[in-house]
């Protein structure tokens, strides 16, 4: 039912999207840097990209794939925001229904005996006598004012924030699976760096062992072996829960419970690194971000909520009426002679009433208010995680390029540090010391190559997941259009 002129209250327009938005104060560079080593490829930047529905599958991991298909078919989110969606348009349908007349029938039938002290009820002059009435009542209320219309365009409103919030879903589910995935690749190749650094040190314990038994190494030389072997052991149980942990939490997403396992595992040469990351133009963001979106409809409901508050002081009208039947036996209940009706019109004007709807006004007042600087809140964080990320890309390209060459230097001081050992050039605390240092540089490198694809993805996300290219769900009543003027590349 659209709004006509004679509905009180403000209109809704959309609020104005931010002057000269951006991501970052000076311009990116053109591509990221690069490194030889897997999720170490260069990444270019490609302005107004847009943005498919399923970015996952830029990562080109057949495993991924098939785990977010199990956790979109599996995970109760989903149906759960669908079925908040369905309520909030039954609702809306609900309301609507105030427009049209309501329509009543009713029928009774009664024994009854009248007092002997008065005259008797019936034609026929007895007290004890039947009674048959059958009656069709008619209300309607005319919406004079608009408050019912703006009930129904705040329902709207909350509908398609509805919509929003199950797209909202989407998104968040497919990268806390994505997210996991990437971690669980993460903990994978750390666990196997640590079990090399523990083969190694136990290696080294072993030679060292042999040559105290022989008068080659010091009892102190052998202490401090020992003391190594066992702090990275230390190190290998937190990350043995952390992978459990979180391939707890992959069952959980895909729908499964814990001790239902999946089939599905993933390590960093499974996964290949986005070449060309999308970057929308800034005064598409608030389009394309659900929770922005969702904001700017509780604007509109809070908008046609003033307008019932002022409605409700207004003057209400009504219009009933009757038209039925009565009779003191069943066969005649329907002839001429027992018909009754009557019309009644109605009007009631608020007086006194102590404040309430007055204070009611003001309370929609402010309610809108809050919903604006909340709107404002959610640009504002839209913005800010869209330049976090892009920070991100840049900053962890650089920290994986300089891993990358941390390692090997620290490789080739092992290496050397190794052979001065040999000959004694060195003691064998310095050459823990190397080993050490390496083993710390491989742990960095995984960790490195594992924030570059939580990056890429974290972009995808901010930048509005690409929900309005989703095809499996039709637009219909109670669900908004996607971003205008995105065009494909």
């Amino acid at each position: 039912m659209p709004i006509s002129a004679c509905s009180v209250g403000p209109n809704f327009s959309r609020p104005t999207p931010p002057k000269d938005a951006g991501y970052t104060p000076t311009a990116l560079p053109e591509k990221t840097a690069s490194a030889a080593v897997t999720a170490g490829e260069a990444e270019k930047f490609v302005m107004d990209r847009d943005i498919p529905f399923e970015w996952w599958e830029l990562f080109r991991s057949p495993a991924l794939n098939a785990l977010i298909k199990k956790a979109f078919a599996a995970n109760p989110t989903l149906p759960a925001a669908e079925a908040a969606l369905r309520q909030a348009q039954e609702l809306v349908k609900a309301q609507q229904g105030f427009f049209y007349p309501s329509l009543t029938g009713g029928l009774s039938i009664s024994r009854n005996q009248t007092a002997g002290t008065l005259s008797p009820a019936t034609a026929n002059g007895l007290f004890f006598y039947d009674l048959y009435a059958a009656q069709l009542n008619v209300s309607y209320t005319p919406d004079v004012f608009g408050g019912n219309r703006r009930q129904v365009e705040s329902l709207e409103a909350q509908a398609a924030n509805q919509r929003f919030q199950l797209e909202a879903a989407y998104i968040t589910l497919a990268t806390n699976v994505v997210s996991a995935a990437f971690t669980e690749a993460s903990l994978r190749g750390q666990i196997a760096a640590t079990n090399r650094i523990i083969d190694s040190d136990r290696k080294a314990l072993d030679i060292l062992r042999n040559q105290l038994r022989f008068g080659y190494a010091m009892r102190i030389d052998v202490a401090a072996q020992e003391a190594a072997l066992a702090q990275a052991e230390a190190t290998l149980p937190p990350l043995q829960k952390a992978f459990e942990q979180n391939r707890d939490l992959l069952r959980v997403l895909c729908g499964n419970l814990p001790n239902e396992d999946l089939a599905e595992t993933f390590d960093l040469d499974s996964i290949h690194l986005p070449q060309e990351l999308p970057v929308s133009l800034p005064s598409k963001l608030v389009d394309q971000r659900p929770d922005v979106r969702a904001a700017e409809e509780a604007i509109r409901s809070a908008n046609a909520q003033v307008g019932v508050a002022i409605a409700n002081r207004m003057p209400q009208f009504s219009i009933t009426g009757g038209y039925g039947n009565t009779a003191t036996q069943w066969a005649p209940l329907f002839t001429p002679q027992g018909v009754f009706w009557s019309i009644v019109g109605g009007v009631t004007q608020p007086i006194f009433d102590g404040g309430t709807l007055l204070h009611r006004e003001r309370a929609a007042d402010e309610a809108l208010m809050q919903a604006a600087y909340q709107y404002r809140s959610a640009v504002l964080t839209a913005y800010q995680n869209v330049a976090d990320t892009l920070h991100a890309v840049v900053s962890d390209a650089d920290a994986l390029k300089a891993n990358v060459a941390s390692e090997e230097a620290a490789k080739v001081t092992l290496d050397l540090t190794h052979r001065q050992q040999q000959v004694g050039y060195v003691d064998y605390l310095t050459l823990i010391q190397a080993e050490l240092a390496y083993q710390n540089a491989v742990i960095a490198r995984v960790q490195a190559q594992a924030a570059r694809f939580g990056d890429a993805a974290a972009l995808f996300q901010a930048l509005g997941g690409g929900w309005w290219n989703r095809k499996d769900v039709a637009m219909g009543e109670g669900q908004p259009s996607g971003p205008t003027s995105l065009g494909a590349h």
